[in-house]
This record gives structure tokens, sequence and C-alpha cells, in this order.
């Protein structure tokens, strides 16, 4: 893997905003995602699996994997752009490997680029799931995803 990015700018307070709450209005909130880690160009966000978000079979629907993804693809840009920008996420492609029916989902994504006006984003979804007795959280690989974002700068005055 290549080494680690570099950023012109990090704001350690907007992390710590973040980290650890969840969002009032939105699919961030519907779903209960949280940040549970955040540095410059990384972030681990994550929800348990609810009865409310299961399909009829009993598999987490896609489109949760897909709102986490998406979600975390804008998030992780916020610390590291200009003050004042936003990002807009352009497009994303997504790979489900496998179903989830317990436990919690996290991604984690890693910027792999970026200049001023995009950025391109891996992340990986894994599902968590407690282990029985003595044995350890199992967890598996259900999704990965890259996408781009936009990053716009703030309107001059």
């Amino acid at each position: 893997m290549a080494d680690p990015l570099s950023f012109e700018h990090f704001d350690q307070a907007w992390t710590e905003k973040v980290l650890g709450k969840r969002g009032r209005k939105g699919i961030d909130a519907y779903l209960g995602i949280v940040a549970t880690e955040f540095s410059a160009g990384r972030l681990v966000a994550g929800f348990e699996v609810t009865d409310e978000v299961l399909t009829m079979i009993g598999n987490l629907h896609g489109g949760c994997i897909s709102a986490l993804v998406d979600h975390v693809l804008g998030v992780v840009m916020y610390p590291v752009m200009a003050p004042g920008s936003w990002a807009a996420t352009t497009e994303f492609k997504i790979n489900l490997l496998a179903p989830v029916t317990s436990g919690r989902v996290e991604a984690t994504a890693q910027i792999v680029s970026m200049s001023k006006r995009l950025a391109v984003i891996r992340i990986e979804v894994e599902n968590i799931v407690a282990g029985q007795g003595d044995s350890g959280a199992r967890r598996r690989l259900v999704a990965v995803a890259q996408g781009t974002s936009t990053i716009v700068a703030p309107r001059e005055a």
C-alpha cells in the first residue's frame, strides 16, 4: 500500500465535533451512524444492524450499506479541506460481497488522492458480530467501494 497522504490543512476540532456523536436528522441519524475513529484522511464509522433495516428475508438492505459508504465518502473530507469548502459525492462504485444479518457494519474510508477540486476515497465495510463464549468478535469484509468527491471552494465575498 502507498504511503499515507499528507494534507495542507487538518482541523482536529472538526473531528472532535463528530467523534462518538449520532446525527440529529437525515439518513445518518436514522441509521445511527457514529464515527469511532478520525484522523487526517481516514475515518471509521458504522451502525448497529436493527430489525428496521432488514429485508423480508432477513438481510441488511444493500441501500443501507450504500448510504454508509456515501456518508463516510463525504465526511472524511471535511477536516482536510480548506475552511469553508464543502464536499459533494460525484460518484462511487460498490461491490456488495456478503450478506449481513446482525451485529454492526463499520466502514473505513481512506483518502487515496486529493487535489484542490477532487478526491478519490477507498472504503471497506466490515460486519462485526460478537463471538460465542471466549472467542472475540468476528469481522468479515462485506463490501468494498471507491468514490470521487468534488471539493467546492467557498464563494468569495
